[in-house]
């Protein structure tokens, strides 16, 4: 996705932390008066550090919904992508290479939504709800619902509701991405009526503005910070977050105005944005690393307050899903970085009886490590992003054991069956995705071999 520097004067919706269902908030509060204080008083650094980092998710989810309303989608609408994901799809970082997507954005300030689900057999499927923080509040599938389908219906913040099982939105907009499983090309069709099945019956609105990028100077990404927090109230559970970034003159319900701040202030402010960047971009997500191998914290999806964390995977993976319906895990080099040597050749053995224990279907796929954090599909000879126990053709060892080779140039031989190309510049970056995990990989009993060079 195109990240451009722009700040979006985005409508402001006021609203208050409460308990339960969110009140309508007051008129915006003065600010403190931060130049009477100075940095050292009001702890500028550190609050402008965790302010950046709260914030990113925010961030992340508002850009990809502005380029995705760029490409036409309508709000309360699914739009469905008919082909699988390759080296062209860069509207969201890390996507798979197994399923098809859909999106929908959802306005629930202009009342409640229903979401129909087909009756889908034995095909794999997963529509997950997220609030504008990058949490999965719902995700409807084979786990949660069987095969059978049905509508349910969707509502926002404060809004009242018949039905006993309604799923409630935390904030007023809502992503939903809708994943179906495809087995090869001669499946598509079958999985484009699957998608055709789910229906979106939902209050149609105009596009936001777009917000600022995450590399903006800091007045404007915190201006948009300031007016997502006003159209999306965090949760109550933040409170203690608020008031420690409240020297910024960020909260609920209020407004953000940088002239306030003496020059002195604002060199405390720009130094701890740049400290949250240098701990978020190229940095392991936080996880146990066992045999090279990060695997995702059990709030992985739902991330609570761990706050960093949620900056991480909106930075490296904005869309993950919960463990239990998805195990990502990432391998880890020397340095600590996800970017591997693709002038090497790298081989990922599976041992007898050793492969990812899913209840689904298992993929790694290989990505482009950019610069700037993020990893997308590469352009290579056979047109392979992803290996998998779907992946037709491969060959394995008389003991059931599996070689998979990471290369830029074709291995040759036998292993050009499980060759999985590197990038011809950039260096590359692997994801692990076991779907609906099995317990003994869910609980740590079960591990994945390390990455090696060959």
């Amino acid at each position: 996705m195109n990240r451009r520097n722009l700040l979006g004067s985005a409508v402001v919706v006021g609203a208050a932390l409460g308990t339960g269902a969110r009140a309508q908030a007051a008129a915006p509060k003065a600010l403190p008066d931060t130049k009477a204080q100075g940095p050292a008083a009001t702890g500028l650094r550190a609050a402008a550090a965790e302010a950046w980092l709260y914030g990113l998710a925010l961030i992340e989810m508002a850009l990809t919904r502005s380029a995705q309303f760029d490409n036409g989608l309508t709000v309360g609408r699914f739009s469905h992508k008919r082909e699988l994901a390759g080296p062209e799809m860069r509207w969201v970082t890390t996507p798979n290479n197994d399923t098809l997507y859909s999106i929908c954005w959802l306005d629930l300030s202009r009342g409640p939504a229903k979401i129909t689900v087909p009756a889908t057999g034995d095909r794999y499927f997963a529509a997950a709800m997220m609030d504008m923080y990058s949490n999965n509040y719902a995700v409807l599938s084979p786990r949660t619902l069987g095969g059978r389908g049905g509508t349910f219906t969707i509502v926002g913040p404060g809004q009242a509701s018949s039905d006993p099982l309604a799923i409630r939105s935390p904030t007023r907009w809502s992503w939903v991405t809708l994943r179906v499983l495809v087995d090869g090309p001669a499946d598509l069709a079958a999985a484009h009526a699957v998608q055709d099945g789910f229906e979106m019956n939902a209050p149609t609105a105009p596009a936001p503005e777009r917000p600022a990028a995450r590399d903006a100077d800091w007045p404007t990404y915190f201006a948009s910070v300031q007016a997502l927090l006003n159209d999306n109230a965090p949760p109550a559970t933040d409170t203690a977050l608020l008031r420690r970034i409240a020297p910024l003159g960020l909260g609920v319900g209020t407004r953000f105005d940088p002239s306030r701040f003496s020059s002195a202030e604002a060199a405390e402010i720009a130094a701890g944005v740049a400290d949250a960047r240098r701990s978020v971009i190229g940095v392991r997500r936080a996880g146990p690393l066992i045999d090279g191998w990060a695997y995702p914290k059990d709030g992985s999806g739902a991330f609570g307050q761990d706050y960093r964390y949620r900056a991480q995977v909106a930075l490296g993976g904005l869309g993950t899903l919960t463990r239990v319906e998805a195990m990502y895990a990432r391998p880890v080099n020397d340095k600590g970085t996800n970017a591997f040597d693709s002038d090497a050749v790298w081989r990922l053995r599976f041992g007898a009886g050793r492969l990812p224990p899913v209840n689904a279907f298992w993929s790694l796929s290989l990505y482009e490590a950019e610069p700037n954090g993020q990893f997308f599909f590469t352009e290579n000879a056979i047109g392979r992003y992803a290996i998998g126990d779907r992946t037709p053709g491969l060959v394995y060892g008389a003991d059931g054991s599996l070689d998979i080779w990471i290369s830029r140039k074709n291995p040759g031989g036998a292993r050009t069956a499980n060759w999985l190309p590197a990038p011809a510049q950039l260096p590359f970056s692997l994801v692990m995705r076991a779907y609906l995990p099995k317990d003994d990989f869910l609980n740590g009993t079960y591990r994945l071999p390390p990455l090696q060079r060959a």
